[in-house]
Parts: structure tokens; C-alpha cells; sequence
């Protein structure tokens, strides 16, 4: 269930574009008026607004952005005329913006692949951000997202994925992204047990680990399953299966089966955890927040706020409100929604 706020009257996406584009006008961008329009605008209408934007500037608007919003050029000139005491907590806000927008305007599929390409890009490399986005994506998420990657980047994910990840790892990512699995509720019974049986022999009854074991399960069957086996888990030997990944299990692999378990059993509880892990301590890990905001707004951000109140007593909007600042925090604000 999506939180985005929209106009009561479809907006024309030919007057977006026009002021969209007035916003770029000048020196520097104006963030708010860019803010305004695009956080208020479902897909398909910022895809509309996109094709106004190209048919009457010849200019893609996701270029532009990027153009106008890239480069701490640009920033650290602003901020260098200002009288602002911390000068460079007003640098990240104003970046992990331009961020936030940048991702934004894309499409769901080109949105995955741009985060995924740049965690995998050596000089940004962020493997836990790349096992998120795959290992929590569903089959048909994976199949468009992989088609986007190739088309954009001219580089096919697989490839990617084996050049920068190795062992256990780099199995489970390339097995998931390539296995085409079953989408629907249903589950049978009689195999939920076996794999039940299967990973206890695999894990917890052995010495050692059959890693291979584990990665066929999680790799092969359906979210719905998937639930169902750490349910029959749970029943049969009184144990927690997240429990036995811990202990069976480390690093990324560990990362990977868990993100796979947990968006099986409750996305939402997932992405909640995932949020307030981005807040929790000193300094804001604006690099998270940003991707799981902009990527869950549309599919399931009321579910996640529900999720993150129950857990940890305060509501997502309060706790992105004491962590972020300026025209960032009001843009998260603005697809998080305050109820």
C-alpha cells in the first residue's frame, strides 16, 4: 500500500514540465519547486511528464536533473556564501537530495538498476545495498529490472555480479537473479517438510555446513513457501530458522538468506528494521534511508510506517524528521506522508 500523496485533480504534465524546466533556470536549481511537483506524482505520471518534457525541450528530464542536481561544484558555491554555522551537515542534506530526486524520477526497474550498478561499480561498491535490492525483489521485479540493467548500462547484471562478489555470496545472488519462481500463495505441504528436514540435516544436524542446501531452498521456491518452511522449522525442532542462518551462516551470505527469510515472512517488518537501522545511532546513513524511501513509497510504505510503529514506538515520519534537514527531509516527508 502506497503512501504517495496526490492532487485531487490529475495535474497536467504538460504545465509540470514547463515549470519543472523554469526550475532549472538560473543559478543553481530550484530544489523546491522540483520538490514540489515530483513528490506529489505518481509512476505513470512522472513518465507522462517525462515524455512532455522530451517532446518539448529534446532534452531526457532525468538527464537534467542529474545535470542540476550532480556535483558538489555547484553545492559547496552555495554553501560558501552562506552564514551557515555547519556548513557541512547543510553539504549532505543538499546531496543526499539531489539523490533522492535523481532516483525518483526514474521508473521502478530503472531505479533498481541505477542503485544496483553503482553498488557494484568498484569505486562505490556497496554489496550489502546490491544484496538488498536482489534478495528482496520478487521473480517478475527481477526478470524487468535485469532487462533495464542490460539496456541502460549494456553490461548484463550476471556480469556484474561475478566480477564483484565471490564464494557462497556470489552463488546465492547469480542463482537468484536467474531462477524463475513461482509467485502465487499456494504452497504444498509434503515439500515444505522436506526442505524443512533438508535444511536441519544441512545445518544444525551436521558439523559444518551445506552451504549448497541452503542456496537451493532459498533460491528455488516462493516467498509463500519460504514462510512455510521456517513456520514447519519452528514446529519441528524448536528453533527459529533465522536463528540457524546466524549461526550457520556469515558475512554476506549470512546478509543474503536473511533478507530473502525476512521479505518472505513480512516485507514490511523487513524494510521497518532496515529504516530504523539507517537512523539508529550517531550520524544517518542517508545512502539507506534514501534508497528504501524511494524505492518502497509505491508499493508498500503504509504497511512499513504500521510496521515501524509497532516495533519501535514512534511513528517513521518523526524519526526521518529528528534525522534529516531542509528541502531533504521535507521531499522524504513528502512520500513517507505523516499518517
Amino acid at each position: 500500500m502506497a503512501s504517495l500523496t496526490l492532487p485531487p485533480a490529475p495535474p497536467n504534465p504538460r504545465q509540470d514540465a514547463i515549470d519543472l524546466h523554469k526550475a532549472f533556470k538560473g543559478f543553481g536549481c530550484d530544489t523546491t519547486t522540483v520538490s514540489n511537483i515530483l513528490a506529489h506524482r505518481d509512476s505513470m505520471q512522472r513518465g507522462y511528464i517525462q515524455q512532455e518534457y522530451k517532446t518539448m525541450y529534446s532534452e531526457e528530464l532525468s538527464r537534467r536533473i542529474s545535470s542540476e542536481l550532480s556535483g558538489n561544484h555547484k553545492v559547496w558555491k552555495i554553501v560558501e556564501k552562506s552564514l551557515l554555522h555547519d556548513k557541512s551537515n547543510y553539504c549532505t542534506a543538499i546531496l543526499a537530495e539531489e539523490k533522492a530526486l535523481s532516483l525518483w524520477i526514474l521508473d521502478p526497474a530503472g531505479r533498481d538498476a541505477t542503485v544496483l550498478k553503482e553498488a557494484l561499480s568498484a569505486e562505490s561498491l556497496d554489496l550489502k545495498a546490491a544484496t538488498d535490492i536482489i534478495c528482496s525483489r520478487t521473480p517478475s521485479q527481477l526478470q524487468i529490472m535485469k532487462q533495464t540493467y542490460y539496456a541502460k548500462f549494456g553490461t548484463y547484471l550476471e556480469h556484474d555480479i561475478s566480477q564483484q562478489t565471490s564464494g557462497d555470496h556470489q552463488k546465492i545472488l547469480l542463482a537468484y537473479v536467474g531462477i524463475p519462481r513461482y509467485e502465487g500463495p499456494e504452497v504444498d505441504p509434503t515439500i515444505v517438510t522436506h526442505d524443512a528436514k533438508d535444511l536441519y540435516k544441512a545445518g544444525e544436524k551436521k558439523l559444518g555446513t551445506d552451504e549448497k542446501t541452503f542456496i537451493r531452498i532459498f533460491t528455488e521456491r516462493s516467498w509463500a513457501h519460504m514462510a512455510a518452511v521456517a513456520s514447519a522449522y519452528h514446529h519441528m525442532y524448536d528453533r527459529s530458522l533465522q536463528k540457524v542462518v546466524k549461526n550457520e551462516t556469515s558475512g554476506n551470505f549470512e546478509v543474503a538468506l536473511l533478507t530473502i527469510l525476512r521479505c518472505a515472512e513480512n516485507p514490511a517488518k523487513y524494510f521497518a528494521k532496515v529504516l530504523r537501522k539507517s537512523m539508529k545511532g550517531l550520524g544517518t546513513d542517508d545512502k539507506t534511508l534514501v534508497r528504501v524511501v524511494v524505492t518502497r513509497t509505491e508499493i508498500d510504505m503504509q504497511y512499513i510506517k504500521a510496521e515501524y510503529y509497532k516495533k519501535y514506538k514512534k511513528p517513521l515520519a518523526d524519526a526521518i524528521h529528528s534525522e534529516t534537514s531542509g528541502g531533504y527531509r521535507t521531499f522524504l516527508l513528502s512520500l513517507v506522508g505523516s499518517h
